[in-house]
């Protein structure tokens, strides 16, 4: 495993500082027109994703979620909390009973959360003004319901590796599902960056249970004996054309 940090210090893409009358028309187009979109963000979450080919290599994502019903949410994911953050990915999350209708073939670029959520791996950052009781409700109840959820995650931009631009094509992202693979020294800095406890949040989530049987078909990467897993890989195609 990497005993550096995920999402190390980016400099982020090149190009020129923005310019003043860029800031006075980002001002203008927020009042003028509609980001209702992101007025239905419910959710910030803190999950680690490694690539599903490279276990080493473990990425700090930060997850933007909103419901579209009880039993499906989309998020946006971001390499950090703070306002130069990148948006590095995307997570699809739906219920155990939405998984079971998917073909088994489907299935294989899913995740499990339950693990994630036991582990006290997957947290909700707060602001330090939020009472520590407050805080810990409304995580509790998020994480009831993520425990009985999977996830199809691609991310675009490997800030891990220093690519100032996304490059390349997507990479599907896998969640991790027992001790001793998430890097001790990633989850260390995560702690001391968010100012939070995950042993201390693995004892009070010690009573969540799961109301399924996690599929075999999720977390493919676990279950195969040949250490080969599913990534995507580009090629060239027939280009259709309009007649």
């Amino acid at each position: 495993m990497s005993e550096t940090c995920p999402n190390p210090p980016h400099p982020g893409p090149p190009g020129e500082k923005l310019s003043a009358t860029q800031n006075m028309l980002g001002t203008a187009v927020d009042v003028a027109q509609s980001f209702d979109p992101f007025k239905k963000i419910h959710e910030h979450v803190c999950a680690f994703h490694f690539y599903s080919h490279d276990m080493t290599r473990q990425v700090e994502a930060h997850h933007y979620c909103s419901h579209l019903n009880d039993d499906f949410r989309q998020c946006i994911i971001y390499d950090s909390n703070k306002a130069d953050a990148k948006l590095i990915g995307v997570e699809y999350i739906i219920s155990a009973k939405l998984f079971q209708t998917l073909s088994e073939e489907e299935k294989k670029y899913w995740h499990s959360h339950n693990y994630e959520v036991k582990s006290g791996i997957l947290v909700c950052p707060v602001g330090s003004l939020i009472p520590a009781s407050v805080a810990d409700k409304a995580e509790e109840k998020i994480m009831e319901d993520l425990i009985n959820t999977y996830g199809k995650t691609w991310h675009f931009w490997q800030v891990d590796r220093g690519d100032p631009l996304p490059l390349g094509p997507p990479q599907l992202m896998m969640a991790f599902t027992e001790d001793n693979q998430l890097s001790p020294k990633a989850l260390k800095c995560r702690d001391e960056k968010l100012n939070i406890s995950t042993a201390h949040k693995r004892e009070t989530r010690a009573h969540l249970r799961e109301t399924y049987k996690c599929d075999p078909c999720a977390n493919h990467w676990a279950s195969r004996d040949d250490n080969k897993s599913y990534q995507c890989d580009m090629k060239l195609v027939e280009q259709k054309k309009v007649v």
